[in-house]
C-alpha cells in the first residue's frame, strides 16, 4: 500500500466507498413503493383527444337558454294550448259557430254551452275559437308579410347607401307618418270590400316600415365587417351578399321582431273590428265578438269576458316568448 493510500485522503475515500456500498445494498433490499401513492399531475396522453365539454350547436344552445326562462316557457305552453283549441275547438263544442238557436238566447255558461250563448242563441265556445282562427291568421300573416317586405327593402337601402339610402328612408318616414286607420278606411271605400284579404292588405301597406328601419340599422353594422369585404373582393353580386350573408346574420333580431309584431296585428284587428271596420258577419273574430258583446255587457258580462281574455292571453304569450327569444338569441349572454 502506498503512502497516498495510507494518508488521511485515502482513508476518507475508503470510508465513502463503504458507505456508498452499504446504501446501495439497502436500496436493493427495500421494497418498491405501491403505485397508489402516486398521482399523475397534468394532462394524460390518453385524454389528449377528449374535450372538456361536448359541442353544442347554435340552435340547441338557443333552445337550452330559452328553456331556462321559465316565464317564456310557460307562455309557450299556454300559446300551444290556445292554438290547439283554435284548430279543434269548434269541432269539440258540437255546435256550428253560425248556427242559431232561438230557444237558447243569452244562456250563461253551463254544461251544454261552456261559454254560454249570445243574443241570437249561437254557442260562444265555438264562436270564440272560430274567431281565434281569424285573429291569429291576421296576426301571423300580417307579421310575415311585413317581415319579408321590410327585410328586402331595408337590406337594399342599407347596402346601397348614399343617395339611394336617403331617398328610400324618406319614403319610409312618409309612410310611417300616415295613420293606418285612414288607410284601412280608404282601402274599404276604394275596393268596396271588408273581407279578410282587404284587411290584411290595408294593415300591411305601412306595417313593414318599422321592420325595414330595424333591418337597415343591423345591416349597416354588418356591411363594414371583413367577411363582406372578402365577398366583394371575390366579385359576389350585391343580391347574393344581401340574401346569403347580411340577412342571415340579422335573422335573430328579425325573429324577435316577428314575435312582437304578431300581437300588434291581433290588437289592431280587434280594434278595427270593435269599431266596425274589421271582419263582417257571418265571419267573426275576437274583436268582432267583443264589439257585439259590449252592448249587453251590463247584463251578460261573460259575452265580453271570454273574447277579451283570449286577446289578452295571446298578446301576453307572444310578448313573453319574444322577450325570451331576445335573451336566448343574444350571443353576448352565452355561457
Amino acid at each position: 500500500m502506498s503512502d497516498f493510500e495510507n494518508g488521511p485522503l485515502g482513508s476518507f475515500s475508503a470510508q465513502n466507498s463503504e458507505a456508498a456500498a452499504a446504501s446501495a445494498g439497502n436500496i436493493r433490499a427495500a421494497q418498491p413503493l405501491p403505485q397508489e401513492l402516486f398521482t399523475v399531475e397534468g394532462v394524460r396522453e390518453a385524454d389528449g383527444g377528449q374535450v372538456a365539454r361536448p359541442h353544442v350547436g347554435y340552435f340547441r344552445d338557443v333552445w337550452r337558454r330559452f328553456c331556462k326562462n321559465r316565464l317564456a316557457l310557460v307562455a309557450a305552453v299556454i300559446l300551444a294550448i290556445l292554438i290547439f283549441l283554435v284548430i279543434f275547438g269548434p269541432a269539440i263544442s258540437g255546435y256550428a259557430y253560425e248556427a242559431v238557436d232561438k230557444t237558447a238566447r243569452n244562456v250563461g255558461p253551463c254544461a251544454a254551452h261552456w261559454f254560454g250563448t249570445d243574443k241570437l242563441g249561437r254557442d260562444l265556445f265555438a264562436r270564440v275559437w272560430q274567431g281565434g282562427r281569424v285573429s291569429l291568421a291576421i296576426g301571423i300573416s300580417g307579421a310575415f308579410i311585413s317581415t319579408i317586405v321590410g327585410c328586402i327593402y331595408g337590406g337594399i337601402s342599407a347596402y346601397a347607401g348614399g343617395l339611394v339610402d336617403d331617398i328610400m328612408m324618406r319614403i319610409v318616414e312618409i309612410l310611417i307618418s300616415i295613420p293606418y286607420l285612414i288607410i284601412v278606411i280608404l282601402m274599404s271605400v276604394i275596393l268596396q270590400d271588408k273581407s279578410l284579404g282587404t284587411l290584411i292588405l290595408a294593415m300591411t301597406i305601412t306595417g313593414w316600415c318599422g321592420t325595414a328601419r330595424l333591418v337597415r340599422g343591423q345591416i349597416l353594422q354588418e356591411k363594414s365587417k371583413e367577411y363582406i369585404m372578402a365577398a366583394e373582393a371575390l366579385c359576389v353580386s350585391p343580391f347574393k351578399i344581401i340574401t346569403r350573408h347580411l340577412l342571415p346574420n340579422v335573422m335573430s333580431v328579425v325573429l324577435v321582431s316577428i314575435t312582437f309584431d304578431i300581437p300588434g296585428y291581433i290588437f289592431s284587428e280587434a280594434f278595427l273590428s270593435y269599431i266596425g271596420l274589421g271582419v263582417q258577419s257571418p265571419e267573426t273574430s275576437w274583436g268582432a265578438l267583443a264589439s257585439l258583446a259590449q252592448t249587453n255587457f251590463t247584463f251578460y258580462p261573460y259575452q265580453l269576458f271570454f273574447p277579451a281574455l283570449m286577446i289578452a292571453l295571446t298578446m301576453l304569450c307572444f310578448t313573453l316568448i319574444g322577450d325570451g327569444l331576445r335573451d336566448a338569441l343574444d350571443p353576448r349572454l352565452r355561457k
